[in-house]
């Protein structure tokens, strides 16, 4: 993986503030990030390129492409001959994004699993009768 993040170095990524981000890396999961779909595919090339002379290769089947933007734009990117589909959202270690940038049903999310362990937690501590309500 740091050969990626190296190899990933000097391509255009996206600004965060002063920042310029062009991977994201997790375990065995990369993200590729930048500004253009020309870019990305220049990006993609180049990682796949890597990953061959290191006698691996990237995984269509498990790649998606999706846009960051408010309106729907076409990206289409792929890797060898086989393209990538491109998705309204994906889930990158447990967030869920969305091409148009809302987070509404990541925090929707969140806030249902909150109310499931609030509940668990009610009813296995609150309404014990085991339990002294003194303090």
């Amino acid at each position: 993986m740091d050969n990626i993040s190296r190899c990933s170095q000097g391509l255009e990524g996206v600004r965060f503030g002063y920042h310029s981000i062009s991977s994201l890396l997790f375990a065995d999961d990369v993200v590729l990030l930048a500004p253009s779909n020309q870019d990305l595919q220049h990006a993609l090339g180049h990682f796949a390129a890597e990953r061959e002379a290191a006698r691996m290769r990237v995984s269509t089947s498990k790649s998606e492409a999706m846009v960051l933007d408010r309106k729907k734009v076409a990206c289409t990117l792929q890797v060898g001959w086989e393209f990538l589909p491109q998705v309204e959202e994906f889930k990158y270690l447990g967030v869920l994004f969305m091409s148009e940038g809302r987070m509404d049903r990541g925090i929707d999310r969140w806030i249902g699993a909150t109310a499931v362990v609030m509940r668990s937690m009610y009813r296995s501590v609150v309404v014990k009768k085991e339990l002294s309500r003194k303090a």
